[in-house]
């Protein structure tokens, strides 16, 4: 029996049949054999009450042992005093570092229900939070997996593709920033710069007057400009809705990253050209960024789009910053990428062993690191550049497994290492030596990493502030 009593609950029991009685808990005490402090203490909660005290307490208030035994509060303002007092053991109450609210008898119940009415919003917030970041991993995972299954490769994207920048002229090469805007005209807009675009947004469109807004150029060059112009007419390509959810937001930013890659990088163009250096075993992520004019990064994507299908290469790709937190990645070649519980990649630490964060320590850091790592699963080759472009700046790896280097330049590099992780002993278990040096005399001060999937924001569209969006419309409309 004894194990089933709330301690608060049975307290607030007790004060209440007592003050009914008109005892102090001095009165209350004489009569069960127990000092006033103790009684105090059993009232608010924070003694446990013993079988016979209970009999004693029930005989000494005059009331059956089972009116203290009900689970409930004896009324309202007990329920709002318990309410307050499991709010503020609750972690997220703690972590505001208010002072103990002890509810007074002068302290009306309206003030009480305004304090517990505020912890529940911001404890649902929270985990409505909570949820949003779970949502995400989950969903991006699954998505991951629909894309290693089909090599990174979206035949529907290309077509479409393919037959916009067909219509917009293309005729090979480069992709031009005139072929930008005959691409835009085609699908109905025209595109603008303007100095005061939000920054939470890397384009806004004005659906009303059909105009597409981008950063001036010297915020944005013209190079990353082409990128997010056709980006944002991906989605219109695509006839994306708006998302009803995280997952769906996610997928439609997939699909008109995919489309711009694909624009900027046509498959007719870009394949022959991947064909033929392989023929001379000549591959380079750099040509393909230097021969159409885009990051780096978007060349390595546009690699991996194609490797698989159209040079039967598998092959990995990675971004991650400095400390070696993962923040994009896809592979397809068995490469041992760290997952949580989920089989979430984003936001897990590489291993300090891979060249991934080795280019980090090299000399040269903005010089392209090419590595051979050996892990539990085989050996990997990979080619990896720091991209300072970005604050801070991270590391963008495509990579292969070893019988596929032989493809690349870069495959005689004698930079070699051995990475156990993210099972075996490695980088993240010191050595026994070190570890016994140092247990036990180390108080680390830790840097709080920011991470598109572990601080997502609980909108559809995360991060972006509609009352600025709309105000800038409203001043951009009449130009």
């Amino acid at each position: 029996m004894q194990e089933t009593i709330d301690p608060l609950v049975f307290g607030h029991r007790v004060r209440h049949y007592r003050n009914k009685a008109g005892m102090t808990l001095d009165d209350l005490g004489e009569r069960v054999g127990k000092p006033a402090p103790y009684l105090s203490m059993l009232e608010n909660g924070k003694r446990e009450p013993r079988l016979g005290l209970i009999n004693k307490l029930a005989d000494a208030l005059d009331i059956p042992v089972g009116e203290l035994l009900i689970p409930d509060a004896p009324n309202r303002r007990s329920q709002l005093e318990i309410g307050i007092a499991r709010a503020q053991q609750e972690a997220i109450y703690r972590d505001l570092s208010l002072p103990v609210l002890k509810p007074s008898a002068k302290m009306p119940d309206i003030a009480l229900e305004h304090v517990l009415a505020l912890f529940g919003e911001l404890k649902g917030r929270e985990q409505a939070t909570m949820a949003t970041r779970e949502e995400a991993r989950i969903a991006n995972s699954e998505l991951r997996a629909e894309m290693r299954e089909r090599g990174n490769y979206f035949q529907e994207i290309e077509t479409l593709a393919a037959d916009a920048v067909a219509a917009a002229g293309y005729a090979g090469g480069g992709f031009t920033e005139g072929t930008t805007q005959a691409m835009a005209a085609k699908f109905g807009f025209t595109v603008h710069r303007a100095r005061d675009l939000p920054s939470s947004v890397r384009s806004l469109t004005d659906l009303r007057n059909r105009r597409i807004y981008i950063p001036q150029r010297d915020s944005i060059s013209v190079r990353a400009s082409r990128s997010v112009v056709l980006q944002t007419i991906g989605h219109f390509a695509l006839e994306h809705p708006e998302p009803r959810d995280f997952a769906e937001f996610l997928r439609q930013r997939v699909e008109a990253n995919y489309f711009a890659g694909a624009a900027l990088m046509p498959e007719v163009s870009v394949v022959p050209f991947l064909q033929k250096a392989k023929k001379d075993r000549n591959l380079s992520v750099a040509d393909v960024r230097d021969s159409f004019y885009v990051s780096y990064e978007m060349a390595a994507h546009r690699f991996t789009n194609l490797a698989t299908r159209h040079l039967d290469i598998p092959v990995h790709f990675v971004r991650s910053d400095e400390q070696g937190i993962i923040w994009k990645a896809y592979e397809n070649n068995g490469v041992p990428f760290p997952q949580n519980s989920v089989g979430a990649i984003e936001g897990q630490r590489l291993c300090r062993e891979w060249g991934t964060r080795q280019v980090f320590k090299s000399e040269d850091r903005f010089s392209i690191r090419f590595q051979y790592t050996d892990t539990p699963v085989g050996t990997f080759w990979c080619a990896t550049r720091v991209e300072d472009t970005r604050n801070p700046a991270h590391a963008v790896t495509v990579g292969v497994g070893f019988k596929h280097a032989q493809y690349f330049r870069g495959r005689e590099t004698n930079h070699r290492s051995v990475s156990r992780c993210p099972d075996g002993p490695c980088c993240r278990r010191p050595s026994d030596e070190l570890a016994a040096r140092w247990d036990g005399w180390a108080f680390p001060s830790v840097r709080p990493n920011s991470h598109v999937l572990a601080a997502m924001p609980v909108e559809t569209i995360p991060g972006v502030d509609t009352t600025e969006i709309f105000e800038f419309l409203d001043r951009s409309a009449g130009e």
